[in-house]
C-alpha cells in the first residue's frame, strides 16, 4: 500500500527581502505629468493653436466651405491647384508669319480674345473692350522649364554636400577626443562646427545673396556651411566611440595617429558616414528650394514668383516635381545603404 507523502512548500531564506513589481506611476509622475500638460495647453492658446484647431473641425466636420475662414480658403486653393500646368503660353509681340520657320517642337500659334477695361475718351468711362491676340503655346514648355530648374536644385544639393564632406571631415578629425594636436584646437573646431550648425540656411543664404549676387552660388555656399555644421558633429563622435581594440593594437606596434585613423578607425565609421551623407544631401535637396525663396537659385525662386502672382497652377507642377525628385533620392539612398551594408 503506497503513500502519499506530503512536501510542504519551499522556504524562504531567513533575511531575503520580498519581492515585488514596482509601480509604473507615482504621485510625483502624475502631478509632473499635470503640470507639463498645462503648460503646453497655456502655451498653444498664446500660440492661437486652439482657433487653429476650431477652424479645422469647422472646415472638415461641418463642412463649412462657403462660410469663410478656412474651408472657403481650402477650396479656393484647391481649385486654383488643379489641373496642373504643363504648357507655356507666351504672348507675340511680331507677325506670327515670321517665326513659323523658328518655332519651337510642338509649338503652335493660337488666336484668342481678351477683354481689356479701358476709358472711352468721349464719355470717360470705363468700358470692356476685346481683343484679339495672338500667343505662342509650347504644350510642354513649362514642364521642360521645371525639369531645368530643379536640375539645377539637384546640382545645388550635390555641390553643397560635397562641399560639407570637404570642410567636415578635417574639423571632424581636429574635434575628436584623442585625435586633436591639443585641448585648445579640439574645442575651437568643436565650437566652429557648433556655429555653422546654429545659423539656419536661409538666414546664411540672406547675406551671402548680398555678397555674391542672385543665383545658386549663394545657396550652395549657405548649404555647405550649414551641413558641414551637421557633419563635423556627427563625424567626431563616430571617431570618438569607434572600438578602440584595434586603434590600441595598431598603436602597440608603433603606428602613428594617421595609420591608426586611416586601418582602424575608418573601416568602422564609414558605413555610419554614408548614411550621414545620404541624409544630408536628401536634405540639401529639399532645403534647396526654401533658399531659392530669397533669391539663391533653384525651384524656390520660381516656386515663389508664381505663387506671388497666384498662379496655383504653376504651383502645384512645382510642388509634384521636387516630391518626384525627393522620392527619388530616396530610393537612390536606400538602395546605396543596402549596398554598403
Amino acid at each position: 500500500m503506497s503513500t502519499i507523502e506530503e512536501t510542504s512548500p519551499p522556504t524562504r531564506p531567513r533575511g531575503a527581502e520580498e519581492w515585488s513589481l514596482r509601480a509604473p506611476f507615482r504621485a510625483a509622475h502624475v502631478v509632473i505629468f499635470a503640470v507639463v500638460a498645462g503648460l503646453l495647453a497655456w502655451s498653444a492658446e498664446r500660440q492661437g493653436l486652439d482657433n487653429a484647431a476650431w477652424e479645422t473641425l469647422r472646415a472638415v466636420t461641418f463642412n463649412e466651405v462657403e462660410g469663410g475662414g478656412l474651408g472657403r480658403a481650402s477650396s479656393r486653393l484647391a481649385s486654383g491647384f488643379w489641373p496642373l500646368q504643363l504648357a507655356e503660353v507666351s504672348e507675340l509681340r511680331e507677325d506670327p508669319n515670321k517665326l513659323i520657320d523658328d518655332m519651337p517642337w510642338l509649338a503652335r500659334i493660337e488666336s484668342r480674345e481678351r477683354t481689356r477695361m479701358r476709358v472711352d475718351p468721349d464719355t470717360l468711362e470705363t468700358v470692356s473692350v476685346v481683343e484679339i491676340e495672338n500667343v505662342m503655346v509650347e504644350p510642354f514648355g513649362y514642364a521642360w522649364r521645371i525639369g531645368a530648374r530643379m536640375l539645377e536644385t539637384l546640382e545645388m544639393g550635390v555641390q553643397a554636400t560635397l562641399l560639407g564632406i570637404v570642410l567636415s571631415v578635417p574639423l571632424a578629425v581636429l574635434g575628436a577626443r584623442g585625435y586633436a594636436p591639443g585641448w585648445g584646437v579640439r574645442h575651437a573646431a568643436r565650437a566652429l562646427v557648433a556655429f555653422l550648425r546654429a545659423v539656419p540656411e536661409l538666414v546664411s543664404a540672406l547675406f551671402l545673396v548680398l555678397a555674391y549676387g542672385f543665383g545658386p552660388t549663394a545657396g550652395i555656399l549657405a548649404l555647405g556651411l550649414h551641413c558641414t555644421g551637421f557633419l563635423g558633429k556627427f563625424f567626431a563622435e563616430e571617431i570618438e566611440h569607434a572600438d578602440k581594440a584595434p586603434q590600441e593594437a595598431l598603436a602597440a606596434h608603433g603606428a602613428g595617429r594617421l595609420k591608426v585613423l586611416r586601418f582602424a578607425v575608418w573601416p568602422q565609421v564609414m558605413p555610419h558616414y554614408l548614411g550621414y551623407v545620404c541624409y544630408v544631401l536628401d536634405r540639401n535637396v529639399r532645403m534647396a528650394t526654401v533658399v531659392g525663396l530669397v533669391g539663391a537659385g533653384g525651384i524656390g525662386q520660381e516656386l515663389k514668383g508664381r505663387y506671388d502672382l497666384f498662379q496655383f497652377g504653376h504651383v502645384s507642377t512645382i510642388l509634384l516635381a521636387i516630391f518626384i525628385v525627393v522620392l527619388a533620392l530616396d530610393q537612390v539612398s536606400a538602395w546605396v545603404r543596402t549596398r554598403a551594408s
